[in-house]
């Protein structure tokens, strides 16, 4: 997979911002979401009209009528547009009305089956199609996806890196696994790749941070959700901003790109500070837990050190590790540290 061709011939500038509201709600309620994201310089306007939601009884989209408060959005603003499908039948839905792109979700991506059928409907259609990774951290089944839309004969595609799923509760709502989209575009150095820190995030105080970490590490843009009124929203309320807020995030991200971007050594630099990011995190989760059992421990007036529990769990560890081609010195080093440290917070606390 080389030839790869822009999603759009008209927009070649960079990076590049897609933007709309998670879900298309009213008539009302999209028009004035495209007003404002046309207003903030973007150019693709994004709004789902099927919604696959986690539980049942949630909203779940306008379905395609919907689709038409979208292409009306289209005509009076210029933009041009995206929807989610999950069904060939949704595709043709959609394709009815114009849509200039679909992006295909996690959930979805996840199943080859589902996968399956929606590339053989893109079988001689010329949009774009972004496939946003499986809900597990799996560049495989990614690539997978991505190869099943372009042995179809699609070629405008990109990738949308929107997070993992994981039953941890960090602060993230999808897990970042930064070094799963990195791998990706070391596979696919000539896909494009975005990221939705809206997505990743699950809160809006974080989308800037998220964002410039992406166009950090080489993506070429992001897909933000932004809604009118954001608190009032339908669906993923706490990860949606206003229009005008997106305005004002667009003008503080920094775009680099130097020659050294592509070096393959910053690349494996990044891959690395990506992995200790989730290294870091894990061991504040993990303290997290040290600190209820500490509870636990003087509420039954048990001593905090439990020699037996830490001798089963440094065994255990060494003998992974050195499954893992990783020394037994460095594992007990390692976890004789953690817990010290474990220790200290449970006496601490």
């Amino acid at each position: 997979m080389a030839d790869f061709l822009p999603l759009f011939d008209a927009i070649s500038e960079a990076p590049l911002y897609i933007a709309g509201p998670c879900s298309a709600e009213s008539r009302e309620q999209v028009l004035a979401a495209a007003k404002g994201v046309s207003a903030a310089g973007v150019k693709i306007f994004r709004a789902g009209v099927w919604k696959p939601r986690t539980k049942p009884g949630s909203f779940e989209g306008r379905g395609a009528e919907a689709l038409l408060w979208l292409a009306e959005a289209k005509r009076e603003y210029g933009l041009r547009l995206l929807t989610e499908v999950a069904t060939p039948e949704h595709l043709e839905e959609a394709l009815r009305v114009g849509v200039d792109g679909v992006w295909i979700g996690a959930r979805t991506t996840t199943n080859p089956f589902a996968m399956q059928d929606i590339a053989d409907a893109l079988r001689g259609v010329d949009i774009a199609v972004l496939v946003k990774n499986p809900v597990i951290p799996d560049v495989a089944l990614w690539i997978g996806s991505i190869e099943r839309v372009y042995n179809r004969g699609v070629r405008r595609i990109a990738a949308v890196h929107r997070g993992f799923g994981t039953f941890d509760m960090d602060m993230y709502r999808n897990s970042p696994h930064w070094s799963v989209p990195i791998e990706l575009r070391r596979r696919l150095p000539d896909l494009t790749l975005l990221s939705d820190p809206s997505h990743i995030g699950g809160r809006r105080e974080l989308i800037a941070t998220l964002s410039q970490e992406a166009l950090d590490l080489g993506f070429d843009g992001l897909m933000i959700e932004s809604h009118p009124t954001p608190d009032c929203a339908l669906s993923d309320a706490m990860q949606q901003i206003t229009p005008a807020e997106l305005d004002d995030l667009l003008r503080t991200l920094v775009w680099r790109r130097t020659p050294v971007a592509q070096d393959a050594l910053r690349n494996h630099r990044l891959h690395i500070d990506s992995i200790d990011n989730r290294i870091l995190e894990l061991l504040a989760e993990r303290m997290g837990v040290a600190r209820e059992i500490g509870e636990y421990k003087r509420e039954h007036s048990m001593a905090v050190v439990q020699r037996e529990r830490f001798n089963e769990l440094l065994q255990a560890a060494e003998q992974r590790g050195e499954n893992m081609g990783l020394s037994r010195h460095f594992i007990h080093r390692i976890f004789s540290a953690i817990h010290e440290e474990s220790v200290r917070q449970q006496v601490e606390e």
